[in-house]
């Protein structure tokens, strides 16, 4: 055994110690077990840009209360396999993207009449 060995040969492809340790604001996520953020996330409804957009232009406001039964809508949207849905509450729609719980674009009474909505699977009128 007079073979002389190496590190590099015995590893070539060696990880320095340093680039293994994790800074302390680093998260990895455990496959099957989503952070803490993405499941708050995922029980509130969301507004898109273009949502949030349209409902300034149209002076629509929404109480907490609304978005509580909006909240609620989509959990019943979701439960039933919905993808896209319109909302119709208070008088204004709202089609909804059910997976992201995100509102993509908010009409009012004015913009709802004689409005053809089309790419919806669903549609609610919440009370």
């Amino acid at each position: 055994m007079t073979e002389r060995i190496s590190i590099g040969q015995l590893y070539p492809n060696a990880v320095s110690p340093s680039s293994t340790r994790r800074t302390p604001m680093q998260q990895v996520p455990l496959a099957g077990n989503p952070t803490f953020q993405k499941l708050f996330q995922d029980q509130f409804v969301k507004f898109s840009h273009h949502a949030e957009v349209r409902l300034k232009e149209r002076g629509i406001q929404l109480k907490p209360e609304q978005i509580e039964k909006m909240n609620n809508a989509i959990d019943k949207a979701a439960s039933k396999g919905a993808k896209d849905a319109l909302l119709i509450l208070a008088g204004n729609g709202y089609i909804v993207n059910v997976p992201n719980r995100t509102v993509v674009t908010a009409l009012d009474g004015q913009a709802m009449n004689d409005h053809v909505f089309t790419q919806i699977d669903s549609a609610m009128i919440i009370s």
